[in-house]
């Protein structure tokens, strides 16, 4: 059976899906099975991993909640591993998906290709809604990627009051993984003063800090515009091998 990873983070700008796909790219290169799939209905974590969503007219993850198709028939096959892509009609989910089950909806249809990989990998909108409930759902690990800025902050204790509840109710085996700091650099007072508090929140939630840091460098921001990974896009950048190392420690962390 897969083990399931949610990318999560509130607030937007975090390098949330950059993570997800450099996660994705990376368990793949390390011979794994990986199903990526994209619950944002800006729909970057499709295109960040080789598919062309604009003139692609297949299944997404929308027509897979909605109970029109089975989620193998919304699988994409890319170069790097199989996605199941989004598109702005997701953004109607919130509306649409009014079932007794609508928490549980990605859960259920997962159980159908579980077993075909070793990793599930989700990208999640940066909001707390019901895609974002329903990755919780459906996932074992949660991963936070936050850049290494104050505001970043906010919100860190309220989701985990958010997983305490996701864990009472429709998902006991969820836990935290860690906190992934972003857009990171080490010479500046800010991101001292970050990680110290960080450290501090992960510490007050039962929760820990990835060793790995992924430090400022421009193609991190440049390889989804080009529909690249940042191992495809720019392999010897630094946030390259910051991303290489964090998807070690992640294996190490499941691991234990």
């Amino acid at each position: 059976m897969a083990v399931t990873f949610v990318l999560t983070n509130q607030k937007g700008g975090v390098g949330k899906t950059t993570t997800t796909a450099a996660l994705a790219a990376g368990l793949a290169a390390a011979g794994k099975r990986v199903l990526a799939i994209d619950l944002d209905p800006q729909g970057n974590l499709g295109f960040s991993l080789g598919l062309d969503i604009d003139t692609d007219q297949s299944s997404t993850i929308y027509e897979v909640l909605r109970n029109r198709v089975s989620i193998r028939e919304a699988l994409h096959r890319t170069e790097v591993c199989d996605v199941i892509p989004s598109n702005i009609l997701l953004s109607q989910a919130e509306i649409e998906l009014q079932t007794d089950n609508r928490v549980t909806l990605l859960k259920e249809s997962l159980k159908e290709v579980a077993a075909d990989y070793d990793f599930i990998v989700i990208d999640t909108p940066p909001s707390l809604n019901i895609l974002t409930m329903n990755a919780y759902a459906a996932s074992d690990y949660l991963i936070i990627p936050m850049a290494a800025e104050i505001l970043s902050l906010v919100g860190l204790i309220q989701l985990q009051e958010t997983v305490e509840g996701v864990k009472s109710s429709v998902n006991p085996r969820l836990r935290v993984l860690g906190i992934l700091l972003t857009k990171y650099n080490r010479r500046t007072r800010l991101a001292a003063d970050v990680l110290e508090m960080a450290s501090t929140v992960a510490e007050q939630t039962n929760t820990a800090l990835f060793d790995a840091k992924i430090r400022a460098g421009v193609a991190a921001a440049e390889a989804p515009a080009h529909g690249e990974n940042i191992f495809a896009y720019a392999p010897a950048s630094n946030p390259a091998k910051d991303y290489e190392c964090f998807v070690g420690e992640v294996l190490e962390r499941i691991k234990d």
